[in-house]
Formats: C-alpha cells, structure tokens, sequence
C-alpha cells in the first residue's frame, strides 16, 4: 500500500460495524429465542402452572410474567432496531433518534422470598431475561457511547518500513 493511500484512507469506525458482527446476530438470535420460548411458556404450560399457585403467588406470578414480558418486547424492539442497520434500512444515527423509545432498564430487582413462590420455569426464563438485559445494554453502550475523538499517530510500522526501505535502496 502505498505512503498516500494509507494517509488518505479513513480508520473503521468500530461501532457502524458492531450491528454486522457475529456478536450481533447471536445475540439477535438468542433474544428473538427466548422471546418465542416465554411465549410458548406462557401461553402453554405456565398457565396451567399459575392456576395452580395460591392467591399471593398467582399475584406474584401475574406481576412477574407482566414484567418479563414488558423486558422482551423492549429487548426485541432494540434488537430489530439494529437489525436494521445491519439489513441497510436505517443507519446507526437513526436508530440512536429511534432506540430512545426502548428502555433497557435494569428494573427493579424482585424480592426473593417472592421469587420463591413461582415455578422453576419461570425464575429460569426471567433469570435469562435479566442476563440477555445486561448483554444488550453493554452492547448498547459502545455502540451508542459517546465518540472517542479519532487521534492520528505516527504510525510506527510506516516508520519502520521506511527504514527498510532505506537500507535496500543502498544495497541495491
């Protein structure tokens, strides 16, 4: 490459590719998952489970589902937002005008003797919910973050290459 082309060419900028990354559609992947899996929990065998809880822990049962339900859909309301960078139908700068709509909150944390109260299956799918929470937000944090202002070094390989350069043009 020659001494110009490097100087001239632009660095990549990192977070325009985050959304084209296999760390990306993974995680898209595993998101759009566990949203199909609650789905079918909930409208299959956890509600015949929830029949059978007492009244505080049908209560329970009812505020958690609602509020695992609510992390989903904003997790996957993000999730599509980026996919479409990905796809070419928005850029990065649209979705940081759009994403701000979707609230990836921690939430509040459950108490845990409440907790106690609901079935395995559900605990399991709102723990996953809260782990896949995290993930997207430190995903959204580098690729939303604030712009590191791009510094132009010397490049120390080309300083090199200059050298060697030197030294054959003597030889030679």
């Amino acid at each position: 490459m020659s001494e110009k082309s490097v100087q001239d060419s632009s660095p990549v900028l990192f977070k325009e590719r985050l959304a084209n990354s296999q760390a990306f559609s993974n995680l898209f992947k595993d998101g759009m998952a566990l949203v199909e899996e609650t789905a079918a929990y909930l409208d299959g065998p956890g509600r015949k489970e929830s029949k059978q809880l007492g009244r505080a822990a049908a209560l329970v049962y009812a505020t958690e589902s609602m509020r695992l339900t609510t992390r989903l859909m904003q997790l996957a309301s993000w999730l599509l937002l980026h996919r479409a960078v990905k796809e070419g139908e928005m850029s990065l700068a649209q979705v940081n005008q759009e994403k701000t709509k979707v609230k990836l909150s921690a939430g509040h944390p459950s108490d845990p003797e409440s907790m106690k109260q609901l079935p395995d299956a559900l605990n399991d799918l709102i723990e996953r919910s809260h782990r896949l929470t995290e993930q997207v937000r430190r995903l959204d944090a580098t690729m939303h973050g604030p712009e590191e202002p791009i510094v132009f070094k010397n490049n120390p390989v080309e300083s090199q290459l200059g050298l060697l350069k030197a030294a054959f043009e003597r030889t030679s």
